[in-house]
């Protein structure tokens, strides 16, 4: 606890002055009786034994009033965190080739979209060596023959996930392909909005951009070619880190068997390695190769390293006054000391005038 003006605690000398007037002599209105000799011998009441509660009510008052002058403050130390976070679209491959069951997922061989919806959820939300990105703007999109916007970039990272989990592989021939150019595209213009939209930046202030783009297969389809479209993100200051997902060569995909069933199916797959490391080269990023569940994991935990979120912790002093905004003490809260000052004026002035009343 602290004091704002400490000297102001010398005025309680004169609280002795208090009880100097009011044991003074004073001259009193004489009546005549014959004797009192009777009543000496009667003991005192207890209205009179406790008629110096009016002194200590005014002692209390004043003392306290020159406290709440002195204007004791309890300091209350407040921290808090700023943080430079990442703005990160994912960019994230859902056509038909990302059913080859080339990963595995708890000990049981699952497909390449499965492996990346895990493996991305630990990335954002935290697990095995990963810690998570609470502090980043993260949003999504997926493609195949066309780019489509699955989530913006947000903080709510819950919601992430979610929209994560509903992603599907491409099931219809009109919409299978592989439009990298075009997926790039778009993450490209929703970091861009960044520099449009400020309100999203009011509690995170943005060290970098970057695009994580996961794909198994070649351009195909699409507009915009790939090589245009990091040269689009390298304008923009967008660094775009490549990752190549899938066994070289031959691969087991799930198709419908001749009762009905599923049966696996060895079909060739083949990674463009070449654009996915044009593009990397291009925008100042790096480019993996994943494939199993484990090197998609070590993948992201490089990233994590490469883009680490800074913070920067600012601790504030905050000062409540006691003397109108009481104190906690944890196991018993005081309350303001001007408010104990206005009881103990009362008290003295109803007392006074009622129970300690004197006549004349």
């Amino acid at each position: 606890m602290t004091w704002q003006y400490p000297w102001m605690l010398s005025l309680l000398v004169l609280l002795p002055l208090i009880w100097w007037r009011w044991l003074a002599p004073k001259p009193h209105s004489a009546v005549r009786f014959s004797s009192i000799n009777w009543l000496k011998h009667q003991g005192g009441s207890f209205r009179v034994k406790s008629r110096h509660i009016i002194p200590m009510l005014r002692t209390l008052s004043v003392g306290l009033l020159i406290v709440c002058l002195a204007r004791p403050q309890k300091g209350n130390e407040e921290t808090r965190v700023f943080s430079e976070g990442v703005a990160i679209q994912m960019v994230v491959d859902r056509s038909s080739s990302m059913r080859a069951m080339d990963f595995n997922v708890d000990g049981r061989p699952v497909d390449r979209l499965t492996a990346v919806k895990k493996v991305f959820e630990e990335f954002v939300m935290g697990g095995e060596d990963l810690d998570g990105r609470p502090d980043d703007l993260i949003g999504m999109v997926s493609f195949a023959g066309f780019a489509d916007g699955q989530c913006p970039l947000t903080l709510d990272h819950a919601y992430l996930v979610s929209t994560l989990s509903q992603i599907e592989i491409a099931g219809e021939r009109a919409e299978d392909g592989t439009a990298i150019g075009d997926a790039i595209a778009l993450a490209v213009l929703r970091l861009g909005d960044l520099d449009r939209k400020r309100g999203i930046l009011e509690a995170n202030k943005i060290k970098s951009k970057i695009i994580i783009l996961l794909t198994d297969g070649e351009s195909n389809r699409g507009e915009i070619p790939p090589a245009k479209a990091a040269e689009l993100a390298a304008t923009d200051g967008i660094k775009i880190y490549t990752i190549g997902a899938g066994t070289t060569g031959l691969a087991q995909i799930p198709v419908p068997g001749p009762f009905g069933n599923t049966v696996l199916q060895r079909i060739r797959v083949t990674v463009d390695e070449k654009t996915l490391k044009q593009i990397a080269a291009t925008t100042g990023g790096r480019f993996w190769r994943a494939t199993d569940t484990d090197s998609l994991r070590e993948i992201y935990t490089e990233i994590d390293a490469l883009e680490k979120t800074e913070t920067e912790e600012k601790r504030y002093m905050q000062y409540a006054e006691i003397a109108t905004e009481g104190l906690d003490l944890g196991w018993v809260n005081i309350p303001p000391i001007l408010v104990i000052v206005l009881i103990a004026v009362a008290l003295e002035i109803v007392l006074a005038n009622t129970r300690f009343r004197k006549i004349p």
